[in-house]
């Protein structure tokens, strides 16, 4: 069985409103649909701190330099 910690939060009425339905209608506690959502919420953190590292190593261009280079080209 996986270890559980109890945690309280607090939510806003109408957000556990939208909660207490959405878990009732998938079969589900509300504590595992938390759990799923910020599971997936740290997976998609994850997946940006991959990408950010892999293109850690291209050349930056200066924001001001690139917004001059897309008017050059007829962009803006």
């Amino acid at each position: 069985m996986t270890s559980l910690r109890r945690a309280t939060i607090y939510l806003q009425l109408d957000i556990h409103r939208a909660l207490r339905l959405k878990a009732a209608a998938a079969d589900m506690s509300i504590s595992d649909m938390v759990n799923e959502a910020l599971r997936q919420a740290l997976a998609e953190d994850a997946e940006d701190l991959d990408a950010a590292t892999k293109r850690r190593s291209e050349k930056s261009i200066d924001f001001e330099q690139f917004v001059k280079s897309l008017r050059r080209r007829g962009k803006l």
